[in-house]
């Protein structure tokens, strides 16, 4: 590998309530805290008021947010962020999806998302992740524990992808695209008070009362965000030294 800094793209789809950002910060802001010391170089670009990379080799991982939108909603950056993603696969570069990125990148390659009639998944969810754990990601975690906003799924997976972690409530917990992705339902650069204060802003607009209870009871499981952060960092750090 040469003496350049690996290059990591955040693709921004979605933001905080503006009060919570206050405190809290950015989604791109989030992921960088999440994954801690990496000696890289992080740009942030602003899909959802289509502001997009100019090329898929700009960075060496990319990372799509988490988002308010659907996935299947007709807005105007939906189309070409598909068609970047579809770009970063065949281009060999690599990409990591959050929550909404999962779902997009799911169906940018053929999968089917659709708002689930299991209802909200919120607060600390643990996937059990024994199934089919890729040897390229190393020893195999019991469970992803992450926090969990969603109300859409993956309800079927695209040709190549393997789930690697599941639920009854979330057959797709985390899927592994060989050799280019691995997403995530759920939302490992969420903090537990960001998540909390989440589930309060949002409590009898977007959510009832009994969905945010259950979501703040959910917050004392125990998550391994920092886990799932390592072995991302673990895993740019094998490909890009091959390259």
């Amino acid at each position: 590998m040469s003496d350049k800094k690996i290059r990591i793209g955040i693709l921004e789809t979605g933001r905080p309530p503006v009060e919570l950002a206050q405190e809290y910060g950015d989604y791109p802001g989030m992921v960088r805290q999440w994954m801690g010391e990496i000696d890289a170089d992080f740009t942030s670009y602003a899909v959802l008021d289509n502001e997009f990379p100019s090329s898929a080799k700009e960075a060496d991982l990319w990372i799509i947010t988490g988002s308010k939108f659907g996935a299947y909603e007709d807005h105007a950056w939906i189309a070409p962020l598909e068609e970047f993603i579809r770009d970063a696969r065949d281009s060999n570069q690599l990409m990591f999806g959050i929550c909404f990125g999962h779902q997009i990148i799911a169906q940018a390659l053929g999968g089917v998302v659709r708002k689930s009639d299991k209802g909200w998944g919120l607060g600390v969810h643990q996937y059990p992740s024994t199934i089919n754990w890729p040897e390229e990601l190393g020893g195999v975690p019991e469970t992803i524990a992450i926090q969990a906003y969603h109300q859409d799924q993956v309800e079927e997976a695209p040709e190549g992808a393997v789930t690697i972690a599941s639920t009854e409530f979330c057959e797709h917990g985390a899927l592994w695209y060989p050799g280019f992705a691995i997403t995530v339902q759920g939302h490992p650069e969420f903090s537990k008070p960001y998540a909390s204060a989440l589930l309060e802003n949002r409590r009898g607009s977007v959510l009832k009362d009994e969905d945010v209870d259950q979501g703040q009871l959910n917050m004392a499981i125990e998550d391994n965000r920092s886990m799932l952060a390592n072995l991302i960092k673990q895993h740019l750090l094998a490909k890009t030294s091959k390259s």
